[in-house]
């Protein structure tokens, strides 16, 4: 109803334009006429929706029309970007230096960014802007109640318990390279009391269930904002390299339109990691949609 209104008011304001010298606020049109649709693309899962979102409020708030391109696959947007087909999106810094370059793992978050804005700036004149505190990195959760009473809170409690621990895998986690292969080598072997291997949408359930005590997940999952029931552990030996979240855009976009900068890095300044995982909560967990989540944190942050 309310697009209905809008158009209508739209083809009123066409039928009376030859009278008068115009309709509502002309130098607000003018001004956002002059400036360049920016197409944000998006990634094809909830925390991708929802800072995409986030993104498109804020240009659109500073006057820039925006082309939502949302639901990309994770292994087609980067290409999306360099080929033209969108002009920005949100990246993880961890994603850009091991998926995307290919190069070793470092573990600092400053030198992993700094690394990844020097190469793509030299490879694919994309320019990363400022990285937000928010990290969506790969995580050990163990269910609070046994935490508390182990005394658990990072990776190297939870190995020196592991015999007393129920393990719920997801299979591939126990043999990747980057799993459990590199989590012994860090920190030892995890002589799990038992371990069984469960589809990766129900390791939350097996543990509210209490069919398991410790799982894989990710540290924005939005089950985690429920820290009555999972506690994410802190990798202390840092095994796995941060995935700070940050703006990616190509560098003719913002030579055309420098104000981007500003705009995005003020909605990094605002995301941390217990906010992203509040609000993938609120979509994943209370089925609400992500752009009314997105919304809502917008207008929080004005």
């Amino acid at each position: 109803m309310n697009r209905f209104k809008r158009i209508l008011a739209s083809v009123l304001c066409l039928g009376v334009i030859a009278s008068f010298s115009g309709c509502g606020n002309t130098s607000t049109s003018s001004a956002s006429s002059e400036k360049p649709t920016i197409r944000v693309g998006s990634k094809d899962f909830t925390e991708g929706l929802i800072v995409s979102e986030i993104y498109a409020l804020a240009l659109e708030k500073a006057g820039y029309p925006v082309e939502r391109v949302f639901d990309i696959s994770g292994s087609l947007v980067h290409t999306a970007l360099t080929s033209n087909q969108i002009d920005l999106y949100p990246e993880y810094t961890g994603t850009g230096l091991l998926s995307v370059l290919g190069m070793d793992l470092i573990t600092d978050p400053q030198q992993v960014y700094d690394t990844v804005k020097e190469e793509y700036e030299k490879q694919f004149q994309i320019t990363w802007l400022d990285y937000a505190q928010a990290n969506d990195g790969q995580g050990m959760v163990i269910r609070t109640d046994v935490a508390q009473k182990l005394g658990i809170s990072t990776i190297s409690d939870l190995q020196a318990h592991a015999s007393e621990l129920r393990f719920a895998s997801q299979g591939e986690f126990d043999v990747r390279a980057d799993g459990l292969p590199a989590l012994e080598a860090m920190y030892g072997a995890f002589d799990w009391k038992s371990t069984k291997v469960y589809d990766g949408g129900l390791k939350y359930q097996v543990l509210a269930n209490d069919e398991a005590d410790v799982t894989v997940g990710y540290t924005t999952d939005g089950a985690l904002a429920d820290t009555d029931t999972y506690t994410s552990l802190i990798d202390d030996k840092q095994v796995w390299p941060p995935y700070n979240l940050a703006p990616i855009v190509r560098d003719d976009v913002l030579e055309a339109s420098p104000e981007i900068a500003d705009v995005l890095n003020a909605v990094s300044a605002k995301l941390d990691t217990a906010t992203l995982t509040q609000m993938n909560a609120k979509v994943d967990v209370e089925k609400q949609e992500y752009e009314d989540v997105a919304a809502e944190f917008f207008n929080s942050i004005q």
